[in-house]
Formats: structure tokens, C-alpha cells, sequence
């Protein structure tokens, strides 16, 4: 959860990471899609000291991570 009180998701299959409203009903925004992308979104992370969200990236080989900062 951000500190707007967004709920932050990302889609394995999907590819693409989305913010909702507090309650997980609404969706807000699309952070990142990822459609063409050998990599699939699997975790996420909102940090809240460093106004940023990290999201992990995994395929069969490998792993990576974006960086977002956020205001």
C-alpha cells in the first residue's frame, strides 16, 4: 500500500502492474505493461522513505528489477 492508501498489483500473466484505490475496487492507473517482455511482474514493493516502487521481474533464466520513483 502506498501512502495514498493505493493498493499496488502486478499480473503474472497479464504482464503489466496496476495501482488501485484503498479498497482494490477501482483501478487508478497502469504503472507498467509488459506485454512484450520476455519477463513476467512478480513482486512488488512500495518504499515509502525512498518514494519508489520496485518491482520484480522474472523469467525461466533469469531476474531483474524496475525502478519507479513516485511523488
Amino acid at each position: 500500500m502506498t501512502a495514498q492508501g493505493h493498493v499496488l498489483v502486478c499480473g503474472s500473466k497479464s504482464r503489466n502492474v496496476l495501482q488501485l484505490d484503498g479498497e482494490g475496487k477501482k483501478k487508478l492507473a497502469t504503472l507498467a505493461t509488459l506485454r512484450n517482455s520476455k519477463y513476467c511482474p512478480h513482486p512488488i514493493f512500495y518504499n515509502k522513505s525512498a518514494a519508489c516502487i520496485i518491482v520484480g521481474l522474472a523469467n525461466t533464466y533469469s531476474y531483474t528489477i524496475l525502478v519507479f520513483k513516485v511523488q
